[in-house]
């Protein structure tokens, strides 16, 4: 795409900040060009920040009713997928899926809930804690 073409629709999702995007300015070189993003754009994010919010109020659901633990409801609520947690946290997928399980939950080391503390940016207390 060239600098000219680079759409400037003002993506409500970018909340009225710009991104850099790359484009072809006259010389044929990529450089980086402000955009304000475009509708598509602006509909896949509501969609997915949608399905987010889904996810994470049927987590909280189930772990109100003592099926999962609340893992599971920050990990969406952070609008994080298992791949994402498992990438900032540096455990393994299989042990995440393992701490969603309440019996696991309760029985984790300090250690290892103020990472997850930490990466999803809440205090070890909140993170153990059901939301109001």
């Amino acid at each position: 795409m060239r600098e000219e073409e680079v759409p400037q629709e003002q993506n409500s999702t970018l909340n009225g900040n710009r991104k850099a995007v790359y484009a072809l300015d006259s010389d044929g070189k990529y450089r980086t060009v402000a955009s304000e993003g475009w509708s598509a754009e602006e509909i896949v994010t509501s969609q997915a920040v949608e399905e987010f919010d889904r996810l994470a109020k049927d987590a909280l659901e189930r772990a109100k009713k003592g099926l999962c633990s609340i893992l599971e409801y920050q990990m969406y609520h952070n609008r994080m997928d298992l791949s994402l947690l498992s990438q900032t946290t540096g455990f393994f997928r299989w042990t995440i899926k393992r701490d969603f399980d309440i019996k696991y939950f309760e029985k984790m080391k300090l250690n290892r809930a103020e990472k997850y503390a930490f990466v999803l940016g809440i205090g070890v207390e909140e993170f153990k804690s059901m939301p109001s």
